[in-house]
């Protein structure tokens, strides 16, 4: 038997209906269920707990970023995959399934992951600070091979105020094109569309039918190309959206109470995290706070508490179980989750004037926080087409410039994700796999029981 598994990011129960003919039929052929997501309920904790069949705990992907307390950084969307602890997937299966082969396409911690065929974005960053779109792929010749094939990987549309089905749609053409070339023993296959306006719509707009339709043609295709080929089809998703409708700045919070150190760069404000009493990492919603001054965690913990929108405060132990092993080494010493409606930013500056360059660019690297403002157009600015097509006239000329064109109101969020209490409506789902499964890390053990029956 061959397997393909396909992650639909962001579907849940609820969205599936009249809008999306093609997968609530394979729903119907081959069942569906939901499940609690880890926790946090993100896109790398969540397929770190898929491929070494482990939480996080045991793995160590606490979200999609967390404070390297050793080079005193925040480091988000890391992409080597030997930050994530533990055997792999593909590693157990190649010891007993002979002649294995896997296809890892656009799931994270890509990078030098132990599988024969990858793809993964990765921009070209030459040392005159240019920004080259691109992709990185393994073996490294394959990135060729596929551009001739497929052409340019369309940056854009997976990330940023133009992120759209343009770049599940060249997915789901490259993981055709790694089948028909290949006939990898396991496919694992990233389409992010729903993800872009479940976030920036919320999952009850109208706009959002229209969305699930899209990304249902691109799924069916790709289920109707992969059975007729033979081979068996998961789909799944890492967690639901929930709709929002008020920012949380614990930031903010901490500047007020003089917890954080600030640093003046050219007329704007940075945060010098090692220098701070305390501060957040904020990711969705979820919050990991980490304490440069132990004797601040008892009023730390009792300023979130009493915070509106904080729905509780967890530690590594409670949260995962240890307060020891590489969890608890990255998390923060005190984690926050917001209430069902609520998010976190990242945002530490109390004056729009003042802060960093990076924030109204799209830069998910810099900013000590995932920022989902990164998906749209600042509404303030005018004429921002012009603004854009300036820059890329620079950009085109070899000068430096900033696309600054990200806005800074937080309010124009609709939809968020992390909590792992959530209702049933908004669980992740698994379709096709006939296995009971109560977590992510039953995903695992299904694969594993499908292609070693």
């Amino acid at each position: 038997m061959r397997l393909a598994v396909i992650n639909i990011v962001g579907l849940s129960r609820s969205l599936l209906g009249p809008h999306t003919p093609a997968l609530s039929a394979f729903a119907e052929r081959g069942g569906i269920q939901s499940h609690p997501p880890a926790f946090p309920a993100l896109t790398c904790t969540a397929q770190s707990s898929i491929v070494t069949g482990r939480g996080p705990a045991d793995h160590g992907i606490v979200g999609n970023g967390w404070y390297d307390r050793e080079a005193a950084e925040v480091k988000f969307w890391k992409q080597s995959n030997h930050l994530v602890r533990g055997e792999k997937l593909w590693d157990k299966l190649r010891r007993e399934v002979p002649g294995f082969t896997c296809a890892k396409l656009f799931w994270w911690y890509n990078m030098y992951a132990n599988v024969d065929f990858a793809i993964t974005p990765r921009p070209l960053y030459p040392a005159d600070g240019r920004k080259v779109f691109d992709v990185h792929t393994q073996p490294m010749l394959l990135r060729d091979d596929l551009k001739r094939a497929l052409g340019d990987f369309p940056f854009p549309a997976f990330w940023g105020p133009a992120a759209g089905i343009a770049s599940s749609e060249w997915i789901a053409a490259a993981a055709r094109w790694i089948e028909e070339q290949h006939a990898p023993t396991l496919s694992l296959v990233y389409l992010p569309h729903l993800d872009y306006p479940l976030q920036k719509l919320g999952p009850d707009s109208p706009e959002i039918p229209a969305e699930l339709a899209k990304i249902d043609r691109v799924a069916g295709e790709l289920i109707h190309f992969y059975e007729s080929r033979g081979l068996r089809v998961i789909a799944l998703s890492e967690y639901g959206i929930s709709p929002v409708r008020r920012a949380i700045h614990p930031n903010r919070l901490f500047r007020a109470k003089g917890w954080l150190q600030l640093k003046s760069e050219l007329g704007r404000e940075t945060l010098d995290c090692g220098g701070c009493r305390a501060f957040a990492v904020a990711d969705h919603q979820v919050a990991h706070i980490y304490l440069n001054d132990p004797a601040l965690r008892d009023e730390v913990q009792s300023l979130l508490e009493s915070t509106p929108g904080i729905a509780e405060v967890r530690t590594p132990e409670s949260a995962w179980g240890s307060a020891s092993g590489p969890a608890a080494e990255r998390a923060g010493d005190l984690i926050a989750v917001a209430e069902p409606d609520a998010w976190f930013t990242y945002y530490f500056w109390d004056d729009d004037t003042l802060a960093p360059d990076y924030a109204r660019t799209i830069d998910i690297h810099r900013k000590p926080g995932y920022d989902p403002c990164e998906l749209f157009i600042d509404p303030t600015l005018t004429a921002p087409k012009l603004r854009i097509a300036g820059f890329l006239l620079k950009k085109k000329l070899g000068l430096r410039g900033l696309l600054d064109v990200i806005p800074l109101d937080a309010s124009l969020v609709r939809g968020s994700h992390g909590r792992d209490r959530v209702p049933d409506s908004e669980q992740p789902v698994v379709l096709g796999l006939d296995r009971p499964v109560h977590g992510p890390e039953d995903i695992h053990q299904g694969m594993i029981d499908l292609l070693c029956p």
